[in-house]
Order: C-alpha cells, then structure tokens, then sequence
C-alpha cells in the first residue's frame, strides 16, 4: 500500500514514520523549497512524548528535550514569587517527562528519521483526484503521483482542507502577539531547570529549558491583527510593551537576537468534525489549527499520526472504512483541546480583564496542584492511554 503525504511537518513526517512502521510505502511533498520551521520550539508534552516513543523515537527526542523540573509564575511588574511547585507529581501521574524541544532540531530529527531521500521540496499541490480506487495529487510544475491513500498534513493554510469539507475555513485572530527565540541559559533571568512565567496586564513572558544550555522565550502581548512589523526594531518593540516590569524582564530582551525572534500574530480555526474524504484524510494543523495557550498543537499532530497508522493497521473493511475510524477516533478530542486553549487563551491576555484578575489572585495562593490537574487534562485521555 501507498500513501502520499501534503505537508513535511511535524505532522507528515511523524504520520510518514508511523506508515512506513506498518508497511507503507510512503512519499511526501512539501511546497517549500527550504524547511524553515515556524516557531523556535515546542512543549512536547506527556502525552507527544509517548507518541514519540510508541514511533521508536524514545532516545532521539530525549536527546533533545530540556530539563523541565519546575514550574513558576512571577508578577512581571514588582518581580514577586506567586507560586512555585515541582512537576514530579505530575510526571509520576502521567508516567513519562514532558520535553520542551527546540523546533528545528525536533522536526531535522523527524526527517531524517523519515528519509530526506522521500521528500519532495518545491512540490506545491494544486489539485486532487480520488476515483475510489485510488487517489492521485497534482503539482504545480506539472508532475503528479498516484496512491491508495493521501493525508493532507499541509498546515494551517491547508489546500487539502477545502477539498475534504467542500468549502473554505476562516482563520479567527486570537487577539495577541507573539515573540519566541532561543538564547542561552542565563540563571539571574531565570533557573535552569525551572518553566518560568512572568505575568502582569494581560501579557506574558515565559522561559523554557531546551537542550544545549538555552533557554526557549515568548513573549505575549495582546494587539490589533495586522500591525506592520520590523524585525530590526524588535527589542524597541519589547521594551515599549514591557516597560516597568521586573529587572529579569528587562535582562531578557537585552539578550535576544532580533534578526533571530520570531514574531507570529496567533490564530485558530472553529473546530469541525469532518476529517476525511474517501481516500484522502487531514491531519496535525490542518484538521485542528489551534493557538499554543496549552501547547498541544505538536502533541496533537502526534496523536494524529499514530491514531491513523493504528486504524489503518487494525481495520480491514477497506481504506475509506478505516479513515472514517481515524476521524471517529480524534475529531472530539481535538476539538476539545481547541476549544481548551481558546478559553485559556481568552483568560491569559485579559479578553475578560475581570476574570484575568482572579486569575493572578488564584497563582499567589496556588500550591501547583490546580495548574497540574489542568494540564493533565490535556494529557490525559490521548490515543495511547
């Protein structure tokens, strides 16, 4: 059996992994004629590491992942402790460490894992055929392939999605801005081991440990969709966004590289339950475009890709039979992690001023229990439990 994979992401090339794991032959295309990943890095959490594992990746994404101990939250502006709790509880609960992993690194892994050799840069789709024996995927220089099965794993702005629903999907804007880069680990900022998050006016600033000593950044700060950006003035930017907040605030932005941070306007697309057309299936951010509030984008993708292979591997009434177990499987799942990081999304950047308030009272009297439980929530409940 054949599959032809839209995408060369994280979602592709895990999905491409996981069928060439059950026998597949499997190629992938991607539009892009270099691979320059969209963000510094992601938070694997517990549940994207399993599916990491559960692929014959356990070594290679612990290789990369940080060392994530504990987990704090800061006032931005006076710079006080409002909660700091160790994770282990929630390790142990969960029954594998999350890993904070530096984007690039993570999705170079994924390829050569895969096979560079498989994927095919500058191959932009422009169309589709699916004749109930096959499906074939036509390319804009003119080539096409044909196979049993074609995932479209083409990302947010996906141009397999139009043709699985039958109509455009809109893009909502979430309200806020986002700035990620890695730099070195720097304790006066921030421990080493420790995920830190300044808070304060509806904005955040949050480090994470990856590996090779660095930390992975963000900044968070809510405005209209559209401003025009200049990446050369991207610490005048901060520092005018942040002014008077703590002094560890202040250190950071005078560490980052401007031409090296990135800067990502945030948006989700209204979940739909649709995921699959005959012999042609969405996947990762294509089926679910989330906003990053409870980093499950990436761990998302994972499931994904082993939710698909497992069905494809188990089922035998047939291609389309399978498929439709795939979506049964995961679109209320994704869906509700969707949802998830829109409502936390809404209470971190003060869509709701009043309830982001309660929010900062809830930190300074939190022993870590609360924070953990919802982000087991997100854990728990995915393919492999």
């Amino acid at each position: 059996m054949k599959a032809i994979i839209i995408g060369a992401g994280m979602g592709g090339l895990s999905a491409g992994i996981a069928l060439r794991r059950i026998g597949w032959e499997v190629r992938v295309y991607e539009k892009v004629r270099e691979i320059r990943p969209v963000g510094a890095a992601i938070s694997v959490w517990s549940n994207g590491v399993k599916c990491l594992n559960y692929l014959g990746l356990e070594r290679q994404v612990a290789a990369l992942g940080g060392m994530m101990e504990d987990m704090a939250y800061i006032d931005g502006l006076s710079g006080e402790t409002m909660c700091q709790f160790s994770l282990d509880p929630l390790v142990k609960q969960a029954g594998q460490r999350p890993y904070p992993v530096a984007r690039a690194e993570l999705q170079d892994m994924l390829m050569v894992e895969f096979g560079r050799e498989d994927v095919t840069l500058g191959a932009k789709l422009v169309g589709l055929e699916d004749d109930g024996a096959t499906v074939t995927a036509h390319f804009e220089d003119g080539s096409s392939d044909t196979a049993d099965l074609l995932i479209g794993a083409d990302g947010a702005h996906s141009v397999v999605r139009p043709y699985v629903l039958g109509h455009e999907s809109t893009r909502r804007y979430a309200g806020y801005v986002n700035w990620n880069g890695l730099v070195a680990i720097d304790e006066s900022i921030a421990p080493a081991r420790q995920w830190t998050t300044f808070v304060g006016e509806g904005k955040r600033v949050s480090m994470m440990p990856v590996a090779g000593g660095r930390f992975y950044f963000f900044f968070d700060v809510p405005l209209p969709e559209g401003l025009a950006a200049d990446r050369s003035a991207t610490r005048e930017t901060l520092r005018a966004a942040f002014a008077g907040w703590a002094d560890p605030v202040q250190r950071l932005i005078d560490l980052i590289e401007p031409v090296r941070t990135n800067r990502v306007e945030i948006f989700d697309i209204e979940p739909f339950h649709t995921w699959t057309r005959g012999r042609v299936a969405l996947l990762g951010d294509a089926a679910h475009n989330t906003t990053p509030d409870i980093g499950q984008g990436g761990c998302a993708a994972f499931e994904d890709s082993v939710a698909l292979a497992i069905a494809l591997q188990t089922n035998t009434l047939g291609i389309e039979d399978a498929l439709k177990r795939y979506e049964k499987k995961r679109t209320t799942r994704a869906a509700g992690l969707v949802l998830k990081a829109r409502r936390r999304c809404e209470v971190t950047h003060a869509l709701d001023p009043a309830a982001t308030a309660a929010w900062y009272d809830e930190l300074r009297h939190e022993d870590g229990s609360r924070i953990m439980h919802g982000i087991l929530s997100s854990i728990e409940g995915n393919v492999l439990d």
